[in-house]
């Protein structure tokens, strides 16, 4: 049995793995859904001054008040970058790292460099005009769509997505990391490439030449960049076989 902790990505609360979670536990693992703050159920305690940091911290707490060992931390999207400033937090009690369609981010990096200038552009005339500057609300899919596939996303799911999602704290995206990872030699490192990924594997960028090397893992999940939506199962059966494979 593992632990995982499952973070989702922006816009998002614990309900997005509410199905991945649930198939995760009748494998018989301790599948752990976080709502970072600001998000979801959280969306209450949004401040403008919710950032990065607030989200670092979040995790670190939630695994430690929980007294959780042995744990598997899943990154989807956005969440990789907190999700990296968390596990160097965690020490012995992290044995693996998967990041979801995202990858682990350097320090100084923040999560509008990795964005094209135009959507940046186009994502801060959205707070402006509809976050009262400091919240970003889920974008219009033709925008979202230029950053994050929306790819096996039905109908339903889509008016799910739009729904439930909520603005955004900007200043997650704003804030750059400056307390990355360092893993120990013993933790496992994954990516789960949705095709979003798998095509900037493909296309050996220098920037993540290391994560086409050993020890990272690489697993692939042909679907757009909210697997926990569109083939919330086959993310599960994923997961399962990360951790049950042989490194």
């Amino acid at each position: 049995m593992a632990t995982f902790v499952l973070v989702p990505g922006a816009w998002l609360g614990s309900w997005a793995w509410e199905d991945t979670a649930r198939a995760l536990n009748e494998r018989g693992h301790a599948a752990l859904p976080v709502t970072l703050t600001g998000l979801g159920e959280r969306s209450d305690v949004a401040t403008p001054e919710v950032g990065l940091d607030t989200h670092i911290d979040d995790i670190t707490a939630f695994v430690m008040e929980q007294d959780l060992r042995d744990v598997t931390l899943v990154a989807h999207s956005y969440a990789a970058v907190p999700v990296t400033g968390a596990a160097g937090r965690l020490g012995p009690r992290l044995e693996r790292v998967v990041y979801l369609d995202s990858a682990p981010f350097s320090e100084g990096t923040r999560l509008l460099d990795v964005m094209p200038e135009d959507v940046v552009d186009q994502l801060c005339e959205q707070v402006a005009e509809h976050g009262g500057g400091w919240r970003l609300p889920l974008p219009p899919f033709g925008l979202l769509g230029a950053f994050s596939s929306i790819e096996g996303l039905d109908e339903d799911q889509r008016d799910l997505l739009r729904t439930r999602a909520t603005p955004q704290p900007f200043r997650t995206f704003e804030q750059r990391l400056t307390s990355p990872a360092e893993f120990g030699p013993d933790v496992d490192r994954v990516v789960v490439a949705c095709n979003d990924a798998k095509a900037l594997l493909d296309a050996a960028l220098p920037t993540l030449a290391f994560l086409n090397q050993s020890p990272w893992r690489h697993f692939h999940l042909p679907t757009g960049h909210w697997p926990m939506l569109s083939r919330p199962v086959e993310l599960a059966d994923t997961l399962d076989e990360v951790v049950s494979s042989v490194r």
